[in-house]
């Protein structure tokens, strides 16, 4: 049985398989790879622009097949997968149309005299491990800057998304992108070791579990490479006050439901104040009770199923954690009586530490509403969490929203707003969370040599 496979998760069934990468197909791509730097590297930013425009294009040519790709692959309902590929179009049409800007030499005001500038450039082939969940968007946010940069890419995407992998594969070579610039390989963990391992590559960016984040950097610090991590969330969505509480429930709603819940900066715990707690839980609970599951296909589905089997039980393990130790549980919490990985939109309240749901990322379509005194005990809650992806704030008073966004240990906060994406902004976290920034222009910044060129002053 190969590790690459198209199963269904409406279904459970296995539509396609895909061989994996021979050791020899790795070594290969790698020699190609490294091969294909050397050329791609001296391309002009003009030229390189122009690829990623047509890639851009092609993702929204294509918006259709590509969409219904994923639904079978991973369950996302269609319409939340062509909203996907138009975030992807747009963050290939920024590159394309910033990168020369962003890549632009900084000129510098040397104390000694002279002048000075900092040249930004390739450094060499990268490996990218991408996860599931997003999985056209995922591969963008790596991929974009880094081509826009010069660097070449070697890709490894999740053994669930050989399909669209073949898709991206095949829009990079539509789009006219040189033989090899950009590498699919289906390969196997034990492989990506040995790439991350070999001289040739000078880099790796991971999105996914802090498991594969923490074994992905133990490789790369041993062979002094750069890594950027993308990985866990347990974003807050702190509610101080509200002059409309139903557009903050819907908000939350939205923050905790897109992608049925599988969403790494998704808003998992609503921390909200005790004269809004009662009004917002049953709001919440009835908004969150009346989403459906259903066929991805199906423009009625609330939501789809989750990925696959285990990530259904394993949702349900830290549900049934909490209920048995004293939690709440407002609604859900159960399978659906019906074929495929399908879980109840699930509210829990009356969570405390000693519970798993407290700890963990609640990667599915659950949420814990927590009650605090005030603005203080919503940080501090905030707070005491191993993440730090990403948080909202919502209240009336702006700049109170501010004040508690400064105080949150996140790398990103939006303010009355679910929080989402877009190709101009930086995307990344503290703590558990990760290292380095994706998107925007620190997002082309982090594979790059940043190289000082100083002259003397004439004599």
């Amino acid at each position: 049985m190969s590790d690459y496979q198209v199963v269904n998760p409406s279904t459970g069934e296995v539509e396609k398989e895909f061989p994996t990468a021979t050791d020899a197909e790795v070594q290969d791509a790698l020699a190609r790879s490294h091969a294909a730097y050397g050329e791609w590297r001296t391309t002009s930013k003009d030229a390189r622009s122009t690829i990623l425009r047509r890639v851009a294009d092609l993702y929204d040519e294509r918006a259709d097949e590509l969409a219904a790709i994923i639904a079978r692959e991973m369950g996302k309902p269609v319409r939340e997968g062509k909203g996907e590929l138009k975030l992807v179009s747009s963050i290939y049409r920024y590159y394309a149309d910033q990168g020369a800007a962003l890549l632009a030499d900084t000129p510098l005001d040397p104390a000694m005299g002279g002048s000075a500038l900092v040249r930004k450039e390739a450094i060499g082939p990268l490996l990218g491990i991408m996860p599931w969940n997003f999985p056209y968007y995922q591969v963008a946010r790596f991929a974009a800057p880094n081509l826009m940069v010069g660097n070449t890419i070697l890709l490894k995407h999740a053994p669930q998304c050989p399909e669209s992998a073949l898709a991206i594969d095949a829009i990079f070579a539509d789009a006219g992108l040189p033989a090899d610039a950009y590498i699919n390989l289906f390969a196997t963990n034990e492989q990506s070791a040995d790439i991350i391992a070999d001289p040739r590559v000078v880099g790796v960016s991971v999105t996914g579990s802090e498991r594969a984040g923490s074994a992905v950097a133990e490789v790369a610090g041993r062979h002094l490479k750069k890594v950027v991590l993308e990985l866990g969330g347990s974003d807050p969505f702190i509610l101080l006050d509200a002059d409309d509480l139903g557009a903050a429930v819907k908000s939350a709603v939205r923050g905790r439901m897109g992608n049925a819940g599988q969403a790494c900066n998704g808003a998992k715990r609503m921390i909200v104040v005790d004269e809004l707690y009662d009004a917002f839980v049953e709001q919440f609970t009835a908004a969150m009770a009346a989403l459906t599951p259903g066929d991805p296909f199906d423009q009625s589905s609330g939501f789809g199923p989750l990925s696959s089997e285990a990530a259904a039980d394993n949702l349900l393990e830290q549900v049934e954690d909490a209920v048995a130790k004293g939690a709440t549980l407002r609604t859900g919490g159960k399978r659906l009586d019906r074929p495929g990985a399908f879980v109840g939109a699930t509210v829990l309240t009356d969570v405390t530490p000693d519970m798993r749901a407290y700890r963990e990322e609640l990667f599915g379509p659950a949420a814990v509403v927590y009650r605090v005194a005030d603005a203080a005990e919503a940080v501090a809650l905030a707070n005491d969490s191993s993440f730090g992806l990403g948080g909202v704030v919502w209240s009336s008073d702006v700049e109170q929203a501010q004040q508690v966004a400064d105080q949150l240990d996140t790398g990103m906060v939006w303010i009355n707003s679910a929080q989402g994406s877009a190709a101009d902004l930086p995307f990344g976290g503290t703590k558990r969370s990760g290292v380095g920034r994706e998107l925007g222009p620190y997002g082309i910044d982090e594979f790059v040599n940043k190289k000082l060129i100083y002259t003397p002053a004439a004599r």
